[in-house]
């Protein structure tokens, strides 16, 4: 006796394009970047103004030396109210993080979302031949995946 399937008929299979979605194509190209030598007052007037959260700091080469972020700025501001220290000349240098994590602009935009969860950043800087080139935030990520809605995540 033989046993038929009662399945019906299956829709072609859609070849999935998120194997292919590189930060690349989500990051941001057009930075709003500081100099290790502007005031933080100016970082804070420029965040505000841009409506962003923080940037990298980069010198005259475009190379990346670091970040500096709204929480940055408030450090300082609360340790500037403590010590009854004037913001005037308090320099990006000095209160940037130096240690910055980078991600490769070929990394799949899904692998970057998993760097992201796991190391609690905004942001991660884009650096080629030892140039900034670009920024992707978690908002380029969800955008990434609205793209892919009603698509297989394989």
């Amino acid at each position: 006796m033989a046993i038929k399937s009662f399945m019906g008929k299956r829709a072609k299979e859609v070849k999935s394009t998120a194997t292919d979605i590189k930060v690349s194509d989500y990051m941001s190209r057009k930075l709003i970047t500081f100099s290790p030598d502007q005031s933080v007052l100016e970082v804070m007037n420029s965040l505000i103004k841009h409506k962003i959260s923080g940037g990298p700091v980069v010198n005259e080469q475009n190379e990346l030396l670091g970040i500096i972020s709204e929480g940055d700025c408030m450090k300082q501001i609360s340790e500037s109210r403590y010590y009854n220290m004037p913001m005037d000349n308090m320099k990006v240098s000095n209160h940037m993080v130096s240690n910055v994590d980078t991600i490769d602009g070929n990394m799949n935009v899904f692998d970057a979302a998993n760097k992201f969860l796991e190391s609690k950043h905004r942001r991660f800087p884009i650096v080629e031949n030892g140039k900034l080139v670009g920024q992707i935030s978690q908002k380029d990520v969800l955008k990434a995946a609205l793209e892919l809605n009603g698509q297989t995540w394989k």
